[in-house]
């Protein structure tokens, strides 16, 4: 695996990949490949010993021609301020993909958030909050959960923005728990969308899902949920990782089973059904129907990638896989199902969640879970009929052709201001 590879770089690769394929001016891709503005703040808050401590923290708006910024926010070591401009743009594009009306942004903290305690995330939470404030709005810029944030946060962030503004305005951010005004079906709704693209994937290129083997890199939420209704679906789950190693069972395992054990252990290692470990990369080259990468970024680099024996990819995880690992599995014809498809169920349930807080209306499961379906199945439909129409050899480019001609078209209808 490959830390190397700069995530906005590869942004910036795809969208260049795909505008070969679009009557769109060069000046106007330009636009397309950097973000509007991006928030680098520092934010202090006392530990629980009383010390002080900084931490620093970004928003990138990256683009709002569609409709207002949406994206997610991460807790993690590694954030950075390219990956954040990144990830905004992947959403930018993911909404265009299945036809949501949002722009693209992203956030995240530099923090471990495993060497703190709830109290310290809290004030660290409402700390990002603040500084947000100014920038966020049920109109303006819509926040999300991401890698290391839940329900949790997202209510710590409704509250503080509602408190210093005295108002009640659950649209400011979405992935909220029930109560505070969250939607059914959003906790699973990245995994079901990461496997309804898989599910058309196989049908679209002949193969039968039912006995189908997989293996999923990431056991978080994403990851889990995929393989738990994969397994429902007919297919047989076999290998499994998270960041302290993996599992596998060549007759499959019970993936929801499997849950528990990493919920009471804190490790999907030594869960009883499967006796054999082993590693992520083994993972990732694992001779499998259906690989499902549900972590972070950058999972598969060109050297990796001359190894992936999977048929078919559908990618949990933003941005997964490097251009050179895209182009080496291109020419082994694996059909890799893009990132801003596969995954993109979090923000149409994020969308949904939007709508039923401005309308102060609350949908059932069944809803959620149906409307889900025909965006996702509407939005593979596009993506191959792209693909044929200009005899595209990978889905991504056909994907990007179609999101950016969206985008492309927003900001020439709307004229440019000043």
């Amino acid at each position: 695996m490959s830390g190397e590879a700069n995530p906005f770089e590869s942004l910036q690769s795809q969208i260049d990949e795909a505008a070969v394929h679009l009557d769109v001016g060069d000046d106007v891709i330009e636009r397309l490949k950097h973000p509007e503005r991006v928030l680098e703040t520092n934010l202090t808050i006392e530990r629980d010993d009383g010390n002080l401590e900084r931490f620093k923290a970004f928003r990138s708006q990256f683009n709002g021609d569609r409709g207002p910024y949406k994206g997610g926010i991460r807790y993690h070591p590694q954030v950075s301020r390219d990956e954040v401009k990144a990830l905004s743009g992947w959403m930018v594009y993911k909404c265009a993909t299945v036809g949501i009306p949002y722009g693209g942004g992203k956030g995240g903290i530099i923090i471990d958030p495993d060497e703190y305690s709830e109290a310290e995330l809290e004030r660290v939470t409402r700390a990002f909050a603040k500084e947000l404030r100014p920038m966020i709005g049920v109109d303006r810029d819509i926040p999300a959960p991401d890698v290391n944030t839940g329900q949790r946060e997202m209510n710590w962030i409704k509250d503080t923005y509602e408190t210093l503004e005295n108002t009640t305005e659950p649209g400011v951010i979405t992935g909220k728990n029930i109560a505070s005004g969250g939607s059914e079906g959003r906790v699973e709704a990245t995994g079901r969308s990461t496997v309804i693209a898989a599910r058309e994937a196989f049908d679209y290129l002949g193969k039968d899902l039912e006995g189908a083997t997989v293996a999923v890199q990431g056991y978080g939420n994403a990851g889990w949920i995929a393989a738990k209704l994969i397994d429902e679906m007919g297919a047989t789950v076999v290998a499994a990782s998270d960041s302290s190693g993996g599992i596998y069972n060549p007759d499959g395992f019970d993936p929801v089973a499997a849950k528990d054990h990493k919920n009471e252990t804190g490790s999907i290692l030594g869960y009883e059904e499967c006796e054999t470990e082993v590693t992520n990369e083994d993972i990732l080259t694992m001779d499998v129907d259906l690989l499902i990468p549900a972590a972070l970024e950058n999972a598969i680099d060109a050297d990796l990638a001359e190894e992936v024996t999977a048929d078919v990819i559908s990618e949990a995880a933003n941005g997964p896989l490097t251009p050179e690992a895209d182009a080496i599995l291109e020419d082994k014809d694996v059909f890799v199902i893009p990132d801003i498809l596969a995954n993109a169920g979090g923000v149409t349930v994020s969308y949904f969640e939007w709508v039923q807080n401005r309308q102060r209306f609350h949908w059932t499961e069944e809803r959620v879970n149906a409307e889900l379906e025909e965006l996702i199945v509407d939005a593979f439909d596009a993506l191959v009929e792209t693909l044929e129409a200009h005899d595209l050899d990978n889905p991504r480019t056909a994907a990007y052709v179609v999101a950016i001609g969206r985008v492309a078209n927003a900001f020439e209808e709307a004229g440019s201001f000043p």
